[in-house]
């Protein structure tokens, strides 16, 4: 259930002249780098830590957000996230640009962070300080919780079919990493093994990646899924591993908009201490915290932007 996932803190790619150095300053911004074109003009700028980035191999991000999509079965309007997660996923070494707006950039940071990606991320001026506080909060971090837990084995056969169950994963925070296809029934270290196209997940299914994704979920079971998230359809959760626990980790997409209130949260297993960091919240504690022979279930009151919660024994 386990894969190596480094921990990276995003960096951030800034295309402006260096009179705008003040600017960075003032928004906390210490370290940027720069096209291979602007390296030299900026390196005497004083203040600042410069390096030059290469952009030839970047994966071009979404900017990271919630959409309101109309629901079909009423008139109220159905939220899609926007995540670049199960591309990170997908793709654990390549290197991944962010352009974004205002807060936007703290949740690109954020994102690339709980997925383990290597991200530059390109703001406007409004979100170099949202930029800046993020990193901040990131770093304090420290570099515990690396180790992602998957309950879902996902054979990637390079489709957008795929890409998009992925995605859909991603989204229903069911906990997948991606694996060579099983020999026979072997279960290669998760509780599921999942190949599109085979005897128990049809390509004709697989058509709808929302009902592949419902099928998936159904045949995992939800007693067995590790993390479970209650009262918010645009919170994306992941786990990590820490000594003597798990680290649970909490991305609000609408953050750049609006907080979530009363995020419920159920983690599989027994860990009756716990620690919360929640960024722009230093003082928040968890509620109605609970921790059975089976599960641990706890109340995040506000969720700004990202939380983390180490959980332990």
């Amino acid at each position: 259930m386990l894969l190596f996932l480094a921990a990276v803190l995003p960096g951030l790619f800034w295309d402006g002249p260096p009179d705008t150095a003040p600017a960075l300053r003032e928004a906390g911004i210490r370290r940027i780098q720069v096209s291979a074109a602007q390296a030299a003009a900026w390196n005497a700028t004083d203040g600042l830590s410069i390096q030059a980035a290469d952009l030839r191999n970047t994966v071009t991000a979404l900017a990271p957000t919630v959409l309101y999509r109309p629901n079909q079965a009423s008139a109220t309007r159905a939220p899609w996230v926007v995540t670049n997660g199960w591309r990170i996923l997908r793709n654990p070494q390549g290197r991944f640009l962010y352009e974004v707006k205002g807060p936007q950039a703290a949740l690109a940071a954020a994102e690339a962070f709980c997925f383990g990606g290597d991200a530059l991320v390109h703001p406007d001026r409004a979100g170099l300080k949202p930029f800046a506080e993020m990193i901040d909060f990131l770093r304090g971090l420290g570099e515990a919780g690396n180790t992602p837990v998957a309950d879902i084995g996902f054979v990637d056969d390079g489709t957008a079919t795929a890409g998009e169950v992925m995605n859909l994963m991603v989204r229903d925070n069911l906990l997948f990493k991606l694996i060579s296809p099983p020999q026979g029934k072997q279960n290669p270290g998760v509780k599921l093994a999942v190949e599109l196209g085979s005897r128990n997940f049809p390509l004709e299914d697989a058509k709808n990646p929302d009902m592949m994704a419902h099928e998936i979920r159904a045949k995992l079971t939800d007693e067995r899924r590790s993390i479970r998230i209650y009262g918010s359809a645009v919170v994306v959760a992941r786990l990590t591993v820490l000594p003597g626990g798990v680290r649970v980790h909490v991305l609000n997409y609408a953050g750049a908009e609006r907080r979530v209130d009363g995020l419920r949260v159920r983690v599989l297993g027994q860990y009756p201490k716990h620690r919360l960091a929640a960024a722009g919240s230093p003082q928040e504690e968890l509620l109605d915290y609970s921790a059975d022979a089976d599960a641990t279930e706890f109340t995040l009151p506000e969720l700004k932007t990202y939380a983390v919660i180490d959980l332990s024994r």
